[in-house]
């Protein structure tokens, strides 16, 4: 069965069985949160067909040079960067993994599985997730977990501030995914002779910028300008994060950037997903499986250290995002663990931010999100080396997530403990 018709079994068995009424449980299919993942789709498909992702990766490319070591990291980078603007399986599908199988194709072993095209895709998956915890236009969950903070708090998450506490967590992990790929998987040739001057020449091929490139990058900008200013102009503030985000849509296809043909390639599966995972997250919140199940784990450590507890829900929603979509995990986990927190003097700042940087990369399962099923169909890997190579990065994320709220989060304004 097709992904996203499993994700409409979700709403379907919601209705049948009366667990919720059919009304709530396929209003979550069109939550504002998933209108906003369907316009990071949108903004994908444009970079793809003006050629701004052409362009890209040739800069990129002719940056980096010839060495496969260099080629990889620029490839982590840029699938990272554009997750920032971006969802990110738009930017590991529609955006870079065609630009990773013609770079691999000039690696010149075919398509005969090798150490460079492992570590390639793997790090393709990883870099996608790494990137989008940065901003809000990276994923759904950011948006939907902002959401329900405030629902339980009062409190909004501005897009700046966001940012600014998951950049450095993002792309510290970017850098040292790349130190653990070159450690366990590194290429066999050290460089791919021809590439820099094949790569000049694409580049020419493609000449200036063209209008709708020019179009496309305003567009974004604006997007982005225009959510950070949402912190700090009062009329923009009850502005909808997705109605902004789609204003993008519109002005693409009014401009003639994009044209139905684009609006039918739209991977309609991946959008279904994410509605799915929005309506079993709220479904299980309302119903009190959610409770449930986080309470379970969380009294394990109810009576622990503050940090050991943080770290705990941070483990959880790692472990229950490789199994769920993101979304769902952190509906499941947040309402319980704010509650517990309040009595272990913990803000609940740094709850909602430690799961959102767990949420963002599951790095073990290929069903943890649509990036690591992407980059598994460039048949370079086998779902045990991903899952081999997921332990020692997920292991790493949560030392370097503790790291981040002993000193990183501090330093950048974050209370950490209620006084």
């Amino acid at each position: 069965m097709p992904i996203g018709v499993t994700s409409l079994a979700i709403g379907v068995f919601q209705a049948l069985f009366s667990i919720r009424s059919a009304k709530d449980a396929f209003k979550d299919f069109m939550d504002p949160s998933v209108m906003f993942i369907f316009g990071s789709v949108i903004v994908g498909l444009a970079f793809t067909k003006t050629g701004l992702t052409k362009r890209i990766a040739y800069k990129m490319l002719e940056v980096v040079g010839e060495k496969t070591s260099m080629i990889m990291l620029g490839a982590l980078v840029v699938t990272a960067g554009l997750a920032h603007f971006m969802a990110h399986t738009a930017a590991a599908a529609a955006t870079v993994f065609p630009i990773l199988l013609a770079i691999n194709a000039l690696y010149g072993e075919g398509d005969k599985p090798t150490k460079f095209g492992r570590s390639l895709f793997i790090g393709m998956a990883y870099a996608a997730g790494a990137g989008s915890i940065v901003t809000i236009l990276g994923s759904a969950r950011a948006l939907a977990a902002a959401g329900m903070f405030k629902e339980f708090t009062g409190a909004d998450i501005s897009f700046f501030e966001l940012t600014k506490y998951m950049f450095p967590i993002g792309w510290g992990m970017v850098f040292l995914i790349w130190v653990i790929l070159m450690f366990l998987s590194r290429p066999e040739k050290k460089v791919i002779p021809g590439l820099k001057d094949k790569v000049k020449q694409l580049s020419k091929q493609l000449g200036p910028l063209t209008r709708d490139e020019k179009f496309v990058i305003v567009c974004v900008i604006g997007v982005v300008i225009t959510m950070s200013l949402q912190s700090v102009i009062p009329v923009l503030k009850a502005q909808d994060r997705s109605a902004i985000m789609l204003v993008s849509t519109l002005l693409f296809f009014l401009f003639r950037v994009l044209t139905v043909k684009e609006l039918e390639d739209i991977p309609w599966n991946i959008i279904l997903l994410f509605s799915g995972a929005m309506s079993i997250g709220f479904c299980l919140w309302k119903t009190g499986a959610a409770q449930w199940m986080a309470v379970n784990w969380l009294i394990i450590f109810q009576k622990a250290h503050w940090l050991v507890f943080v770290l705990s829900i941070a483990t959880f929603v790692l472990l229950m995002t490789n199994f769920i979509m993101n979304v769902a995990a952190i509906a499941i986990s947040l309402p319980v663990s704010l509650v517990i927190a309040k009595y272990l003097g913990v803000s609940p700042e740094v709850v909602l931010y430690a799961s959102l940087v767990t949420a963002g990369m599951p790095f073990l399962l290929l069903i943890g999100a649509a990036p690591n099923a992407i980059a598994y169909e460039s048949k370079q890997f086998t779902t045990g080396q991903f899952f081999g190579y997921g332990i020692p990065s997920s292991v790493i994320l949560i030392i370097v997530l503790g790291i981040a709220i002993l000193t990183i989060w501090p330093l950048t304004g974050m209370p950490i403990l209620i006084k």
